[in-house]
């Protein structure tokens, strides 16, 4: 079987690649070759001059929940100081990069191409630094599990900026990471390493390559086709998911019941059925409680619109329990989750926010894929 020629893997054959004398991997689990030996190891026997480590959310072995990283440290396999990024941006992480002593960055992550997934605003942010400081920032170019065929959702309103969003994407923004950066704009000497063989319309598994768990809870490649809908529900009282084998495609409440699914059903969105279940989360919300809800079965993944889907399951969720549904966070996570708060406010007003998605589009600009 073929399979897709990563940037990490044209960089392990060809060291030129990159340039610079002191290079620092933003890295995790994800950066592997397809046979998964990890990228840093991949990348020091080559040759390539590799100096400093660099970990986003959830850290460089992806051992931390949601919203937490790893501390510095070494790494044992490799010997090379690891620097902690999240949570930080602007001066303090320019003094983390500056004081790692790298002349150019190098971005090996696999995203999973929702706008409010972390990995490629930590991208964005330490594009930001190497703008700054004068130094090269290469992309190790991988695939957008979802394809590059559609975008769905509205953008984001700057207004709503946040570390789940920096930029006016969609929800399901139809891009990988080097078009990302490409299209973020910054005066920075960027190089992509783009992949060979990828085409905008491959499903993950036409690409051939492992999946890898980009984060604790997107254990496989099912979860990644959901999440850009269904992972609007962090910002609500319902569970997510989390604290179950199934996150993600598993949605519920203790006050949900059989009517959820039956409406869910009856509105026959594209590519996609609901199994009224219940499941009890081990932890996050409602752990150790008994809910009630749906699993998400998606059994044409060209035809589903995840987005579209998750708008209706919320609007269901409001319809039928209106006194129980409400929405978490004090900054009101769902209003930087959706980008604006026309969610919220659709939603309270007791209107159809499925209006709120114009029909899906192609990606287009800074594309270096046909």
């Amino acid at each position: 079987m073929s399979y897709v020629r990563t940037g990490a893997e044209r960089l392990a054959a060809d060291p030129a690649l990159a340039g610079g004398a002191r290079l620092g991997l933003i890295t995790n689990p994800t950066g592997v070759l397809p046979d998964l030996t990890p990228t840093p190891d991949a990348l020091l026997a080559a040759g390539v001059p590799l100096t400093a480590l660099f970990g986003p959310e959830h850290g460089l072995r992806g051992t931390a929940q949601a919203g937490s990283s790893e501390h510095d440290a070494v790494d044992p396999r490799t010997g090379l100081p690891v620097h902690d990024t999240h949570e930080l941006s602007g001066e303090d992480l320019d003094r983390v990069v500056a004081a790692s002593g790298v002349d150019t960055l190098v971005f090996d992550i696999a995203d999973v191409g929702t706008r409010f997934y972390t990995f490629v605003w930590t991208m964005y942010d330490l594009l930001a630094s190497a703008s700054r400081l004068g130094l090269r920032f290469v992309v190790l170019d991988r695939p957008n599990p979802l394809g590059g065929t559609v975008e769905e959702g509205p953008p984001l309103d700057p207004a709503f900026a946040s570390f789940v969003g920096r930029f006016p994407l969609p929800v399901r923004h139809g891009r990988t990471a080097g078009e990302l950066a490409e299209l973020f704009g910054f005066d920075a000497d960027l190089r992509v390493v783009t992949m060979e063989g990828w085409r905008r319309d491959m499903t993950w598994s036409a690409t051939g390559l492992p999946w890898v768990m980009p984060s604790v809870n997107m254990p496989t490649p099912d979860t990644a086709l959901v999440y850009p809908g269904t992972g609007l529900f962090e910002g609500t009282n319902f569970s997510e998911g989390r604290g179950t084998t199934r996150p993600f495609e598993l949605v519920g409440a203790p006050y949900a019941d059989e009517r959820y699914a039956v409406t869910l059903n009856g509105m026959n969105l594209p590519g996609v059925r609901f199994r009224d279940t219940w499941f009890t989360p081990t932890f996050h919300k409602h752990a150790g409680v008994p809910v009630r809800g749906v699993q998400v079965h998606v059994h044409d993944p060209v035809a589903f619109r995840p987005v579209l889907t998750g708008l209706s399951m919320l609007h269901a969720a409001r319809v039928l329990y209106p006194d129980d549904l409400v929405w978490t966070g004090d900054d009101l996570f769902l209003d930087l989750l959706w980008g604006s708060d026309t969610l919220t406010r659709c939603l309270e007003a007791g209107d159809d926010p499925r209006e709120l998605c114009p029909p899906p589009g192609r990606p287009e600009g800074h594309l270096l894929y046909s």
